[in-house]
């Protein structure tokens, strides 16, 4: 329960840091935050102890690849935003980044057989 309150507050943390840079003359900081590895650092560390050093590479390398599906929501955010309202711009962005995730995850279980052969 104490861990659950600990990620609730870490939460909390993230989202007023987020609000308070929104408001500041450098509000574009704002956009920095939600990019900081917390679970990142997670998912490693647990992918690093339960399975094999190459795993992890593995982990890395789809983590980058997930990058993909970020870039487009962000280039969606902006140029949309010249033609939606908020709504509307913030939706449409989701779904790219939908369509770019899943198009990141078929190329992925189709190619990374062969990433994983290559290494071997």
């Amino acid at each position: 329960m104490a861990t659950l309150f600990f990620k609730c507050l870490l939460g909390a943390a993230a989202v007023l840091l987020i609000a308070l840079l929104s408001k500041s003359k450098s509000f574009y900081i704002a956009g920095l935050v939600p990019l900081f590895p917390t679970f990142a650092l997670i998912a490693h560390y647990i992918v690093g102890s339960e399975r094999s050093m190459e795993d992890l590479r593995m982990t890395a390398l789809f983590g980058l690849c997930s990058l993909i599906p970020y870039a487009g929501y962000l280039m969606a955010v902006y140029v949309l935003s010249y033609y939606y309202n908020l709504t509307a711009t913030l939706s449409l962005a989701t779904v790219v980044w939908l369509g770019c995730a899943g198009l990141l995850l078929v190329a992925w279980t189709r190619w990374s057989p062969l990433l994983i052969a290559n290494s071997l």
